[in-house]
């Protein structure tokens, strides 16, 4: 059933995806066009994601975070968040990232379960560590796929070939104003994540967390420095989606990263 419930979500995703396909094709011919077909399949496959990741996840032992679980249940908070935002804001050019990305991921879960219980069902400030650190790996992600359709719209708007997809997105000003709030709630949570590890891990600095915790506050140190120049100095257009693709990177590095290297390569917690 497990199965069965993923593969029908992976489904989904493609279907959504093909539907924002036809939805922007109908948009560039000038023809009316509604999101709500693309949003119904989205929501629909968030729904089984989230039954799916739920059901290997959580566990009679504990919380089951193997990579590819762990990988799923970021996905599935990335999609989840843009596709609530994409109810009420025009975000859905998004759509031709996130629900094939989230298909993939799913689908690696489901091709390659593991059994890597990282927090026991009585451990709950752990758990509450955990969630708030997935959270924000799923806003500065979300920031980063923000970021880089930034980049492509400065760029053709900078060559004076704003065609195509980029035409049909909101104002430069406007998508700038949206990375910020993903990056400025990211960073709240990133901060919470980082307190919380330092409160609740007995040592965060411990040799097989060492390089997660320095990586997270090298992250920190970029977003914080991100905020402050956009703050004091007015930091936008391509200064903005280097450093926030830069934090991104070193933020996913200490996370997947590190997990890949000691579960998949080095077979250990």
């Amino acid at each position: 059933m497990q199965s069965i419930i993923g593969l029908i979500a992976i489904a989904l995703y493609l279907l959504a995806t093909a539907a924002a396909a036809m939805h922007f094709r109908n948009i560039a011919r000038a023809r009316p066009s509604s999101k709500t077909p693309l949003l119904i399949l989205w929501g629909g496959a968030v729904l089984l994601h989230g039954m799916t990741v739920y059901l290997r996840i959580m566990t009679a032992s504990g919380l089951n975070l193997a990579f590819f679980n762990a990988l799923a249940m970021v996905a599935l908070l990335v999609s989840a968040i843009v596709w609530l935002t994409a109810i009420r804001r025009p975000v859905e050019n998004l759509a031709f990232i996130v629900p094939p990305i989230a298909a993939v991921c799913l689908a690696l879960d489901q091709a390659m379960p593991d059994h890597f219980v990282i927090a026991a069902p009585a451990d709950s400030t752990l758990q509450i560590h955990i969630l708030i650190s997935l959270l924000a790996y799923s806003l500065l992600s979300i920031a980063a796929l923000q970021a880089m359709v930034l980049a492509v719209q400065d760029r053709r708007i900078h060559s004076r070939r704003p065609g195509g997809l980029i035409r049909m997105l909101p104002p430069l000003q406007w998508m700038e104003h949206l990375l910020f709030q993903l990056i400025g709630a990211g960073f709240v949570l990133l901060t919470l994540a980082l307190i919380t590890g330092f409160v609740f891990l007995e040592d965060i600095f411990a040799q097989h967390l060492v390089h997660k915790t320095i990586l997270s506050i090298v992250a920190w140190i970029l977003f914080a420095t991100l905020l402050i120049g956009r703050w004091r100095f007015g930091w936008r257009g391509r200064t903005a989606i280097g450093w926030t693709l830069g934090g991104t990177v070193a933020l996913m590095l200490a996370y997947f990263g590190s997990k890949l290297v000691l579960e998949l390569i080095l077979h250990r917690a």
